[in-house]
């Protein structure tokens, strides 16, 4: 038999021996439980840069009295100019919206 040498498989290679381990049935407990419990780590550390995120969108919202999704797209058509400010909250709410749609995937939650 032999043993893969998993630090030369790429992501796409391991996804791909995990879905055919899936789709075959051939997927232990253990490998269930760790995948569950990576799954659940990687939630919670997302909700907790999700909570940041937010306090920060917070912040800047009060300070130029606006939400940051209108910010954002009054920002991507150009009519707020490239203050480094701006840049900074546009940073933050795409980061927001890339933590929430990971924390999703992760969580099976759309």
């Amino acid at each position: 038999m032999q043993v893969l040498d998993m630090p030369k498989l790429g992501r796409k290679a391991r996804l791909a021996q995990l879905i055919r381990l899936y789709e075959e049935g051939l997927v232990t407990d253990l490998m269930d439980r760790t995948l569950y419990k990576l799954f659940s780590a990687e939630a919670a550390d997302e909700r907790k840069a999700i909570e940041t995120l937010r306090a920060d969108l917070d912040e800047m919202e009060v300070r130029f009295g606006m939400e940051s999704s209108d910010f954002y797209n009054r920002f991507t058509r150009g009519e707020m100019g490239d203050d480094m400010d701006y840049m900074e909250w546009a940073s933050l709410y795409q980061m927001y919206q890339r933590a929430i749609k990971r924390l999703e995937l992760l969580t099976g939650a759309e």
